[in-house]
């Protein structure tokens, strides 16, 4: 049975839009996650009397019979790792699982084909406890499916009231689903200078030129480069989360024209801002300055690889303290070197535009809890999530062994990355195990948290890539939009959005790749093609639910 979204807050909008083309660990590990276990445990039995408002069996010394749940990890493909069986999975089964009677078993989800492994998984009956999203339209539509059951809050705060008093405002605000509770979150302080754009600065200054800071300068820099016989711009395929208009969005867009088309899931192929970012690649793609087969630049990998071996000048990514981009780079060309040209808030904005940029609401990671769970799975995974908030138990997640995986230096963690024991982290710093209740490290302070991420997001030696990538968002922060939030599911995307992305692919491709006497007339056509594909119906769905006030605007 199909289920509609309501958050029973939506902001009073009236407006008619028109649509078209426009294993073991350290005896300290251990002896803190027993005493915070069993602190969990008085605090779970307190919240039964302070609380709960239902009937809730006490677990507090056990499950009588073993109880398995089945948690989502993220497979990135890291060289050497196991993301479902590993020291730390080991050491969550050891300190939680045993402890409890649980069985915490974790499943594999591909991070670059996510959607289409939990669609998979659903379909087949066999999907984890948690069924997981970073992006709401993707999760309203697991719950719309009926893939997902309705929550009590009251049996979270009772299972995990250290979780609940950290969530439990986000949890109220965003997580109700047609009166129903369908979501619980992870926490988000989020940080934005963790995305980086580098540009290969021993180029720039072979042919004299500055970092670029707009679309116009980097135009000139890439002619350069090709002039020279250097590499170009680096453009890999776009096929999820579309944010690639942000920095084409027109001056003076209204909350209701931005509520109709931004859509983490489905690409605005007919707004005027993917009008402007096409015709802009389009020009690049036939002046021969980006990348001539971005199309088969399918993943970051492959798109890290053009960096690295001199075939492209660009490469954005998420900084971590694993990545080993920079020394793939001096392995190829000793004598590179890189600069920051851009953060989350794009340093190279085209002339009469605004580096807007996705700006993140409260939560981190949707989470919703499988239709099948059992109240025996229930309880346990929220036992799980209480588990994990537990400040040692995170931090040893976090950070792994002092001395070992890291040091303290000046009040900051900081990563050994030098370290090749069994209980190394992953290369992401075992972010996807973690993200389960926080999304992002922090201290608290702005300041602390900078001078820790300059550790924790870059290798030795690269924290003034860090440092740039902030300075650079800082500047352009107020440039931030927050995607208004329908307090309905739009169905129509639920229907539709598999075959769109599949035409946007096709019809994004043929429109940058295309001479430029045919670009108004492809595009056009594929407009039409796009709207009655469903697009359409889209829009107009959204049309109605924003006239009828169904949309809730964060500012």
């Amino acid at each position: 049975m199909k289920k509609t979204l309501a958050l029973g807050m939506a902001a009073a909008m009236t407006a008619t839009l028109l649509a078209g083309c426009g294993g073991s660990s350290s005896s300290a590990a251990s002896s803190a996650a027993a005493s915070t276990a069993e602190s969990t445990a008085s605090s779970t039995a307190a919240a039964s009397t302070a609380e709960s408002t239902g009937s809730y069996t006490d677990y507090s010394a056990g499950f009588p019979e073993n109880v398995t749940i089945q948690i989502p990890v993220y497979d990135r493909g890291f060289e050497n790792w196991n993301p479902t069986d590993n020291y730390y999975t080991r050491w969550i089964q050891s300190e939680f699982g045993d402890k409890y009677n649980v069985t915490v078993k974790y499943v594999a989800i591909a991070r670059s084909n996510e959607v289409q492994d939990f669609n998979q998984m659903i379909a087949a009956g066999n999907a984890p406890t948690i069924i997981f999203h970073y992006d709401m339209p993707a999760a309203v539509n697991y719950w719309s499916e009926g893939a997902e059951q309705p929550i009590d809050l009251d049996e979270v705060a009772y299972y995990a009231p250290t979780y609940w008093d950290n969530m439990k405002d986000t949890i109220e605000t965003y997580g109700k689903l047609d009166g129903e509770n369908a979501f619980i979150f992870a926490e988000r302080d989020p940080i934005y200078y963790n995305w980086v754009t580098l540009i290969r600065k021993d180029w720039l200054d072979q042919v004299g030129l500055d970092v670029p800071t707009s679309n116009e300068e980097l135009k000139t820099a890439m002619q350069a480069f090709k002039d020279a016989g250097l590499g170009v711009e680096n453009a890999p395929l776009i096929t999820k989360s579309f944010t690639y208009f942000y920095n084409w969005i027109p001056e003076g867009t209204s909350d209701d024209e931005l509520a109709q088309y931004l859509d983490l899931n489905v690409a605005p192929f007919t707004w005027t801002a993917t009008k402007n970012y096409l015709q802009d690649m389009n020009e690049k793609y036939n002046a021969g300055i980006v990348d001539p087969e971005f199309y088969l630049t399918t993943d970051d990998t492959l798109a890290k690889g053009k960096f690295v071996s001199g075939q492209c000048a660009t490469y954005s990514f998420y900084m971590s303290s694993g990545t080993d981009v920079f020394s793939s780079l001096l392995a190829n060309d000793p004598n590179a070197e890189v600069a920051v040209m851009g953060s989350t808030a794009s340093g190279t904005v085209a002339d009469g535009f605004t580096a807007h940029y996705y700006e993140y609401p409260s939560y981190g990671m949707i989470m919703g809890i499988n239709a099948n769970a059992t109240a025996e799975e229930r309880a346990a995974t929220y036992m799980f999530l209480d588990w994990m908030s537990q400040p040692d138990n995170l931090k040893y997640l976090q950070y792994g062994e002092e001395g070992k995986t890291y040091n303290v230096v000046d009040g900051i963690n900081v990563y050994n990355t030098d370290y090749t024991g069994d209980d190394k982290l992953s290369n992401n710093n075992n972010k996807d195990y973690w993200c389960l209740v926080q999304e992002v490290q922090h201290y608290g302070d702005e300041a602390a948290d900078l001078q820790a991420n300059k550790t924790t997001l870059a290798p030795a030696g690269y924290d003034w890539v860090v440092q740039d990538a902030y300075d650079l968002q800082k500047k352009g922060e107020s440039g931030g939009i927050i995607t208004p939030i329908f307090s309905k599911a739009v169905q129509a995307t639920t229907e539709y959005s598999a075959d769109l992305n599949s035409l946007w692919q096709e019809a994004y491709v043929d429109c940058v790749t295309c001479s430029p006497d045919e670009f108004e007339s492809k595009y056009e056509e594929y407009c039409q093609e796009y709207l009655d594909a469903g697009y359409q119906e889209i829009l107009d769905e959204k049309a109605s639910l924003i006239a009828d006030g169904n949309v809730l605007v964060v500012k």
